[in-house]
C-alpha cells in the first residue's frame, strides 16, 4: 500500500498483522519499494506532475486513489495498467475548503478587496459604493458535491436566485439542476458564474468566446474548477474590455508563469490553486483513506469510484 501520508498518522487503518498490508510512504521522491508489489496506490496530493510516474511498473495494482476531487491528472497514465483497476477520487475531502474559497473570491471581487489591498500599500483611502452579493443572480456550473457545498454557503447572502447546471438534469432538495445544454439560456441571466465542474472532454474549453460573450455586462466569472475549462485567450479579451471581471483559483497554463498577461489583466483576481489546501484537508483525507482501505481489506466495494480500467 503506497500512501502519501505516513501510516502512523492515519487513525483507523487496517492493522498489518490482521490485514497483511505493508504500508509504504511515498510523496514523489525515490520509490519506497518495487512498484510491481503495490496493490493500492494513493496519488500524492501536492505534486500532480509525478502522479503517473510509478503506474507503468504497477503490474499488480488493483486500486488507484486520488486525494483530489479531479482525476484528470491521473487518467493519462491508466492506459499502462491492466484491466479491472478501480480509480477513485476524494469526494468528501475538498467540499468545505473549495466552497469557502469560491465564496471568498466572489465576495473579494465584488467588494473591491484587491483594490483596497493595493490602496493600503499606497496609504490611499478608497471610499465609495461597491457591488454586493445580495440581490445577485448566481449560476453554478458543475453541480456535484462541491457545487452543492457552494450553494450551501451562498444561502445566507440573500442572493436573488441560484441556478444549477450539471452534465445531466435532475431534481435536488434545493431545486432543479439543469443540463449543460441550457447554458446559452442561463448564462446571460447570471450576475455571478461559478465554475466547479470536473475537467472532461465535454468541459475542456467550455467557457469559450461564445460563453463569455453571453455573460451580461458587469458579470463576474469565478473558477474553482480547472484552468482548462476556460479559454484563457477569450477570457483575456473580455476582461481587457472591462465588460466582465474574473476571480481564478485555477489557470491555464498552471502554475501561471511570470510575465503571463493574466497576472495584470484588469479586473482579474488570482489565487494559486489553493481551493483544497487548507487545515480541513488532512483530517478528511486520512478519514477517507482509513475508510477506503478498510473496505479494500474486507473485499467490499470502494467508495468514490470514478471508473474501472478495461
Amino acid at each position: 500500500m503506497w500512501l502519501p501520508i505516513p501510516a502512523d498518522e492515519i487513525e483507523g487503518l487496517p492493522a498489518p498483522e490482521e490485514s497483511g498490508f505493508r504500508y509504504r510512504f511515498w510523496n514523489g521522491d525515490e520509490f519506497p519499494a518495487d512498484p510491481a508489489a503495490c496493490v493500492f496506490y494513493t496519488v500524492p496530493y501536492t505534486r500532480p506532475e509525478i502522479a503517473v510516474r510509478p503506474l507503468p511498473g504497477m503490474t499488480s495494482v488493483r486500486a488507484v486513489q486520488t486525494l483530489s476531487a479531479g482525476t484528470d491528472h491521473v487518467e493519462p497514465g491508466l492506459a499502462s495498467l491492466h484491466g479491472g483497476v478501480r480509480l477513485c477520487n476524494a469526494k468528501g475531502v475538498h467540499e468545505a475548503s473549495t466552497a469557502e474559497l469560491a465564496l471568498a473570491l466572489t465576495l473579494a471581487s465584488l467588494r473591491g478587496i484587491p483594490g483596497f489591498t493595493r490602496g493600503q500599500d499606497r496609504e490611499e483611502w478608497q471610499a465609495g459604493f461597491y457591488p454586493a452579493l445580495a440581490d445577485k443572480s448566481v449560476l453554478i456550473v458543475g453541480y456535484g458535491s462541491i457545487g452543492a457545498a457552494i450553494e450551501d454557503r451562498l444561502a445566507p447572502f440573500e442572493c436573488a436566485r441560484v441556478a444549477r447546471v450539471a452534465r445531466s438534469p435532475r431534481a435536488t432538495a434545493r431545486g432543479e439542476v439543469r443540463a449543460f445544454t441550457e447554458l446559452p439560456v442561463l448564462v446571460p441571466e447570471a450576475d455571478v458564474v461559478i465554475l466547479s465542474t470536473p475537467l472532461t472532454e465535454q468541459t475542456r474549453g467550455m467557457v469559450n468566446a461564445d460563453f463569455l460573450a453571453g455573460m451580461k455586462d458587469g458579470a463576474l466569472l469565478v473558477n474553482v474548477a480547472r484552468g482548462a475549462v476556460v479559454d484563457t485567450g477569450a477570457l483575456l479579451a473580455e476582461v481587457a474590455s472591462g465588460r466582465i471581471t474574473a476571480a481564478l483559483d485555477v489557470t491555464d497554463p498552471e502554475p501561471l508563469p511570470a510575465g503571463h498577461p493574466l497576472w495584470h489583466a484588469p479586473g482579474v483576481l488570482i489565487s494559486p490553486h489553493v481551493g483544497g489546501s487548507t487545515s480541513a484537508f488532512m483530517p478528511r483525507a486520512t478519514k477517507l483513506l482509513a475508510r477506503q482501505l478498510t473496505r479494500f481489506a474486507a473485499g467490499e466495494p470502494l467508495v468514490n469510484l470514478v471508473r474501472t480500467t478495461e
